[in-house]
């Protein structure tokens, strides 16, 4: 979906700070790249991919950035299995409950 229509839950983003803007006490390398911002709410008005558009967050705010995403997936993970966490998971609930369950 390439247009989001009023209430849709999209994404934005907006860039809150260019590089010379930043405070001087960043690391160097922070300050070669702006500070940018993500921000999933609800559409308050129609909007194409690329276009400027306001949304509503969950939590009332009311933030202006580029539609990035109409119905945005979550893309996080906790990253790759540890097969000695599993072991870990095996001796709490031993010491806790006195077995597996």
């Amino acid at each position: 979906m390439s247009t989001a229509k009023k209430g849709d839950w999209v994404q934005i983003h907006q860039i809150v700070l260019q590089p010379e803007e930043r405070a001087p006490q960043v690391p160097e390398d922070t300050k070669k790249v702006p500070l940018e911002l993500w921000v999933k709410g609800v559409a308050r008005t129609e909007a194409k991919l690329g276009e400027q558009i306001e949304v509503e967050t969950t939590t009332g705010r009311i933030v202006k950035g580029e539609l990035v995403a109409v119905n945005p997936k979550y893309i996080h993970s906790f990253g790759e299995f540890i097969p000695e966490l599993l072991e870990v998971d095996r001796q709490v609930k031993g010491i806790l409950f006195g077995g597996e369950k």
